[in-house]
């Protein structure tokens, strides 16, 4: 088969496969207020033909949804569950097999993650995110642990490379006293940080003005969702004039960009947004009106980071994604990020295989 010949050729889908796995957490993370010490999802792996050429690609599609630690309903997340995904999944993949690769494009679904599981498979047998040179780059997480003393956060901030210049801080968890506390000692600490402030709607108007009130704003980025309503951040700034950032909101599927005062970044969480496609839409809308675009974590595992650190330098090359979540898995999942144990496919659970 000559080149061109080859070039005209579809790829075609010819083996899709789907697996579940489950991980322990070492450390508890937080999802808004709660906390997992478990993390569930999904791995569908695809081949796909060519001519002579044969490709393989895995993804990982995990929403943000299931029960915390205290088997409380995980909300403000995902709105569908992983059982729902893998049913639509498990009967999607008879309809894409010996399909062209495009199918998976094309497939209609209302799940923002198997949407982006399948544009991100597309992307993978397609080679779209080959060739781009992974620099390790994070945002550093910085939470308190249940009962964890200041003291230990001291520690981890002392113990942050020269290099750092910026970190996420989760606030809206402790007393207004504690968390203010907290800010001061990390800039104690490393008084050339700036810091990312999540809030995840944690706090009212009120105690969003007074928190603020209390900080050098000058050491603030921003901070994400500051207000318990989203209708309140405009007030919140110009009443503080401390940058803010959306990130939940963008979780609605009625969302669509809209210029607000104050607002000076998007937290994206693709696992929760949707197909590569809608995700790069956003991006454009929002840095025609210069708010910077952040991807963020899902606290996908291993498999899902090392997509997202692809991504981030293919669509927002200028900004360091937030995906430092690793270091709480107990286990990797299909690539490698120094763990003892790396799950591979034969690990895993297989929900369904056609071919």
């Amino acid at each position: 088969m000559t080149t061109t010949q080859q070039q005209l050729t579809p790829l075609t889908l010819t083996q899709l496969s789907l697996h579940q796995f489950t991980i322990d957490l070492a450390k508890s993370l937080p999802v808004g207020k709660q906390r997992i010490e478990q993390r569930s999802g999904l791995v569908l792996t695809g081949i796909a033909i060519q001519g002579d050429n044969e490709y393989q690609a895995s993804v990982e599609i995990s929403p943000l949804s299931g029960v915390d630690s205290a088997k409380q309903s995980i909300t403000g997340f995902s709105q569908e569950s992983l059982e729902q995904v893998q049913q639509q999944l498990t009967a999607a993949l008879p309809l894409l097999l010996q399909q062209p690769a495009n199918a998976l494009l094309d497939y209609s679904t209302n799940s923002p993650s198997m949407a982006f599981g399948l544009s991100l498979l597309h992307a993978k047998l397609n080679g779209k995110l080959d060739g781009h040179v992974l620099a390790p780059r994070s945002v550093p997480l910085i939470y308190r642990a249940a009962d964890e003393p200041l003291s230990a956060i001291s520690e981890r901030v002392s113990a942050l490379a020269s290099n750092v210049h910026s970190v996420k801080v989760k606030v809206a968890q402790d007393s207004l006293e504690d968390e203010i506390k907290l800010i001061h000692q990390i800039l104690a600490i490393r008084p050339d940080l700036k810091l990312r402030l999540d809030a995840n709607r944690g706090f009212s108007l009120e105690q969003a003005i007074e928190f603020a009130a209390c900080l050098p704003i000058a050491n603030i980025e921003y901070i994400e969702e500051p207000c318990q309503n989203p209708d309140d951040n405009q007030a919140f700034y110009q009443a503080i004039e401390m940058p803010w950032a959306l990130d939940e909101s963008l979780n609605s599927s009625d969302y669509q960009f809209e210029m607000q005062t104050g607002l000076t970044a998007l937290i994206i969480k693709p696992m929760l947004l949707g197909s590569i496609e809608k995700l790069q839409q956003l991006v454009e809308a929002a840095t025609e009106h210069g708010v910077r675009c952040i991807l963020s974590s899902s606290l996908e595992a291993s498999l899902g980071i090392e997509a997202l650190s692809r991504l981030a330098t293919i669509i927002t090359p200028d900004e360091i994604p937030g995906i430092d979540t690793l270091s709480a898995f107990s286990q990797d999942l299909l690539v490698s990020s120094g763990k003892s144990v790396c799950l591979q496919l034969d690990d895993l659970s297989l929900i369904c295989s056609v071919q």
